[in-house]
């Protein structure tokens, strides 16, 4: 059985009977994680929401302005989640989501269009498709493909848009001999019925379940995005159709109007600009480097020259990394003395490293990790590691004044 979203994918509203309602549980997955809602599974006698499948997302929209969340297929039924009860024999107003809607028949009729021209000009055959959120991807049998053969598939899908062809959905039965020379991959093991077949004329003809525009000119436009590496041996062709190419294009236009204000130049010489910037930037990185380690090694001196010397030596820094501790590590290089030192947020996270003598410190290390709420690791006299908690610095260096008391007093 068709439905009526299939026979007339145009149609935005109808009218139709509930056939049953039940209760039913609808699991979601959101920014606070997996979520179970408790609603009812409605069954219309015709339904103008479609129901999951061949690649394409669900519709969504409102049975008498009550939201549907999900549909899915069971059979020659679908069913409507909502999270409101409907009398069976009610007679109801079913309304769809249109803009979701006509993108899925964009993008779905564009899946059709590039598999076919891909097979036709290269013989690439489609393996699977997705239709995503915001971009689709078609999965071709090849482990690649060139620049080249993107560019000729996107110049002939666009030039068969411009012809204006006519998309036909007819229905076949089991035993049509047509059935044999229409591409698809195979049938759901519920199917019952009669085969629908969507033919671009002239150009295609596939078994396919979807909604689908009724001539291509209304796909306006397909962008191919380029290709990605799939699995095994795969090609991903990445593409969007018809209005996502008009909200693409301004969301580009919009990040290259920002790009212009900030690095005063025109769209064509961002890149360039960039480079220079980045160029920059590496020779601005190595100059702060070169001038950490001078200062690193200066700190060194003085702490180790310092009349405070000995016992348990601290420091923190709000600017610094690993590399910096360990070279002032390295230049004190004393086995005698207990050194804690820290870099990054006084209060917040950041990272620490406690040296001296090897079975001091790794006795030490993990209490040190532990008060400091953090994780670290270490050998050879050196213990260093991550902290969420910079504000207990003051307890670790009492955790290191103790061992050291506890320790001259068993001498």
């Amino acid at each position: 059985m068709a439905f009526r979203c299939q026979r007339d994918s145009y149609a935005r509203e109808f009218t139709t009977t509930v056939v049953s309602c039940r209760p039913a549980e609808l699991q979601t997955e959101g920014s606070n994680g997996k979520k179970v809602l408790s609603g009812f599974h409605v069954v219309l006698e015709d339904t103008l929401l479609f129901p999951e499948g061949g690649g394409q997302p669900d519709d969504r929209g409102t049975i008498n302005d009550i939201s549907v969340l999900r549909v899915t297929r069971r059979g020659e039924q679908a069913d409507h989640f909502t999270q409101t009860s409907l009398d069976p024999g009610s007679q109801v107003l079913v309304r769809v989501d249109w803009e979701r809607r006509f993108d899925h028949m964009q993008q779905h009729s564009g899946q059709h269009l590039i598999t076919a021209v891909a097979d036709h000009l290269f013989k690439l055959k489609t393996t699977s498709w997705e239709l995503g959120r915001f971009r689709s991807a078609i999965e071709l049998d090849t482990p690649s493909m060139t620049a080249e053969q993107v560019a000729a598939i996107e110049q002939s899908v666009n030039e068969k848009i411009r012809d204006r062809l006519p998309v036909n959905v007819r229905e076949l039965s089991l035993d049509d001999p047509e059935v044999e020379q229409v591409r698809g991959r195979g049938l759901p093991d519920d199917h019952a019925g009669p085969i629908r077949v969507v033919s671009i004329k002239g150009v295609d003809s596939n078994m396919c379940c979807g909604t689908h525009v009724s001539n291509l000119s209304d796909l306006q436009v397909i962008k191919i995005l380029g290709t990605e590496k799939g699995k095994k041996n795969k090609t991903n062709l990445i593409f969007l159709a018809g209005n996502r190419v008009l909200k693409w294009m301004e969301r580009s236009h919009g990040t290259e109007k920002a790009l212009t204000a900030l690095l005063k130049c025109g769209a064509e010489d961002h890149v360039e600009a960039v480079k220079k910037l980045q160029n920059s930037t590496k020779i601005l990185q190595k100059n702060n480097l070169n001038l950490l380690r001078d200062l690193a090694v200066h700190i060194a001196h003085s702490l180790r020259n310092s009349p405070d010397w000995g016992g348990v030596v601290m420091l923190h820094r709000k600017e610094g990394d690993s590399e910096f501790m360990n070279i002032i590590a390295n230049e004190i290089g004393s086995e005698e003395t207990l050194l804690f030192l820290t870099v990054g947020d006084e209060k917040g996270a950041g990272l620490f490293l406690l040296a001296g003598p090897p079975a001091s410190v790794e006795t030490l290390g993990p209490r040190v990790a532990e008060v400091l709420e953090g994780k670290g690791a270490g050998k050879k006299g050196r213990f260093q590691g991550k902290a969420t908690k910079m504000s207990r610095r003051t307890e670790v260096q009492v955790l290191l004044q103790d061992y050291i008391s506890t320790q001259s007093a068993k001498e």
